[in-house]
């Protein structure tokens, strides 16, 4: 194979997901069968199996148990914006991550005290097995599920005051720098790490996909005068949604 020539099962892959964007082979329609990928493309039976495997696994076509592989629908994706705080007039975990005034959604969640792991604790800056107080979020837009958020603040700065339980209390469901204010401590800070990974089984099972698909991961941080006061990975399914950042200019 020279230089810059694609192995056959990839020419295939190519060929077939070509004709999935352009609506040769719409949504739900029955892809060929591996006999006739081999006969269609004079190929092996080992190219074939090997070019449906990477369709699967690109999230473009879907196994039916019984009844063969199917094109699955596209979503178009949508926006999901964030910026470093919370918006003025925002008041709920759902407004702070989503950063949009014109986002109408609903969330549940559940807090509990743990103890911090290996890097959870390097995040916060704290000893593996330090007390830390948990919540974990999961956020629907229309109904429909569309974003996983799983936090964890040390209790060495909110045990034992108004704000340790996030949901619940005076400021239950007000923003981490909001809450951190009351307690006088000044967040001055965020960052933000965004990465992609295939998602858990466990997180695709609530967002809905099968195995294999991609998630996007936003690992965040806020921090007071230097100090990590909340840490939090986001999960967002990657088919269906883009994370937009809207930062002011300094």
């Amino acid at each position: 194979m020279t230089f810059g020539e694609q192995p056959a099962y990839l020419r295939v892959a190519g060929d077939l997901r070509k004709k999935i964007a352009d609506g040769s082979l719409p949504p739900h329609t029955r892809l060929p069968s591996q006999a006739r990928i081999r006969e269609e493309y004079g190929v092996s039976d080992t190219v074939a199996l090997e070019a449906r495997k990477v369709l699967m696994a690109e999230g473009l076509v879907e196994g039916r148990s019984g009844s063969g592989t199917y094109v699955r629908e596209r979503p178009v994706p949508r926006s999901v914006a964030r910026s470093g705080y919370r918006p003025a007039g925002g008041a709920t975990p759902f407004r702070q991550e989503q950063a949009d005034a014109a986002v109408r959604g609903t969330w549940e969640s559940s807090s509990e005290q743990a103890e911090a792991g290996a890097a959870i604790a390097e995040r916060l800056a704290i000893q593996a097995g330090d007390r830390v107080m948990r919540t974990r979020y999961l956020f629907r837009e229309a109904g429909e599920p569309m974003m996983l958020s799983t936090s964890w603040e040390p209790l060495a700065v909110t045990g034992r005051t108004p704000v340790m339980l996030p949901e619940e209390g005076p400021l239950g469901g007000m923003g981490v720098a909001e809450r951190m204010r009351a307690i006088d401590v000044i967040v001055d800070n965020v960052t933000e790490e965004v990465g992609a990974r295939p998602g858990l089984a466990e997180e695709l099972h609530v967002l809905g996909g099968v195995p294999g698909h991609v998630v996007l991961v936003i690992q965040r941080t806020y921090y007071a005068s230097g100090r990590a006061v909340e840490t939090a990975d986001v999960v967002i399914p990657a088919d269906r949604y883009r994370v937009a950042y809207h930062l002011p200019v300094r």
